[in-house]
């Protein structure tokens, strides 16, 4: 068969049926690459960027590592230590940029609020936790690594996905030189996946680009506008902490629902009870929340240290990264920049 043959067979393959996962051992990465373009073209990429973005690619085996390297479930000695986590992500250096980058967009609070519901702090947060304010946004070929995931196969779908929404952000005029970021596709001031980008990514100055590299209003907008998008609940806290009565069980009101999204986080969680219900058991809040509010009880490092009540709200910042630590580790350092 020719190449030319070859090459529209596999074209055809890749619009009449999906992908199944393999291994990288029975299929070379040049021919999934071509199964990749197919699926671009139809997806009305143009020839000119799929070209740009795919040329000269190879598998990053750097990537593989990392990407294989990620913790898994917690050992049968339970979940680490929340407070040490906190103590390294909610550091004074942290806060103190993020007080200062408050300050230096103060101009675009208002608006953004107004339209969003979010409070600047939440934004500054999440900026902050993900690439340090934008000091740090990672600097891997953001091409390169998503076709190495996708080729890989344990997450085909997902990356080839990525791979493909990453050529439709390319065609609306970036430069391959700008597309970098994590070794998993995230990117940006936020680390929106590309597929996130293309459908929150927000121009927040007018100029009708949404640049999350280097916009603060866009940065700013976009976060937001996830935010929103997720459910965020105006006027509600992400969660407070709460003082607990002697000798109380947490444990006697774990949930015994069954999250089929972010389980291991969950499952840490008490049951949903009202404030007030709460209150009667003995939990008190240590801020106002209203009487009528459902909040989730949450001791993570045991009996006799920090407790919680969360709010709907607390689900959000899952929303943006499911981990305990990592949503923990946002709103404390969203309530340290608004002091």
């Amino acid at each position: 068969m020719s190449l030319k043959r070859l090459l529209l067979a596999l074209s055809a393959m890749a619009l009449a049926t999906p992908l199944a996962p393999v291994s990288a051992q029975n299929l070379s990465f040049d021919a999934y690459m071509q199964l990749v373009m197919a699926k671009a073209r139809a997806q009305g990429v143009s020839e000119a960027t799929i070209q740009r973005m795919t040329s000269g690619l190879t598998p990053n085996q750097r990537v593989i590592d990392l990407d294989r390297g990620q913790p898994g479930s917690p050992t049968r000695r339970g979940y680490p230590a929340m407070r040490p986590y906190l103590d390294t992500h909610v550091n004074p250096i942290r806060i103190s940029r993020g007080r200062d980058m408050y300050a230096a967009t103060r101009g675009l609070h208002g608006r953004i609020e107004r339209e969003y519901g979010v409070p600047i702090e939440m934004l500054m947060a999440i900026w902050g936790h993900e690439t340090n304010y934008g000091a740090i946004k990672g600097n891997f070929d953001l091409a390169r690594s998503l076709a190495t995931l996708a080729w890989e196969g344990r997450r085909r779908d997902l990356f080839e996905g990525e791979l493909i929404a990453l050529m439709k952000i390319a065609d609306r005029g970036f430069p391959r030189s700008q597309l970098v970021g994590s070794y998993a596709g995230a990117f940006g001031n936020p680390q929106f996946l590309p597929s996130v980008y293309l459908r929150l990514a927000t121009d927040g100055d007018g100029d009708g680009r949404a640049d999350i590299f280097n916009n603060r209003a866009d940065t700013l907008a976009s976060i937001a506008r996830y935010f929103q998008d997720s459910g965020w609940r105006q006027g509600q806290p992400w969660g407070v902490r709460a003082s607990l009565p002697g000798g109380f069980d947490v444990d006697a009101y774990r949930t015994k629902i069954n999250a089929p999204v972010c389980s291991r986080v969950h499952e840490r969680h008490s049951e949903y009870k009202t404030v007030r219900e709460w209150r009667e058991l003995g939990v008190q809040p240590q801020k106002y929340l209203a009487d009528d509010v459902l909040v989730t009880l949450f001791q993570p490092d045991g009996p006799g240290t920090p407790a919680w009540l969360l709010t709907s709200n607390y689900r959000v910042i899952l929303e943006y990264n499911c981990s305990n630590y990592y949503a923990m580790s946002v709103g404390l350092l969203a309530d340290e920049i608004a002091q």
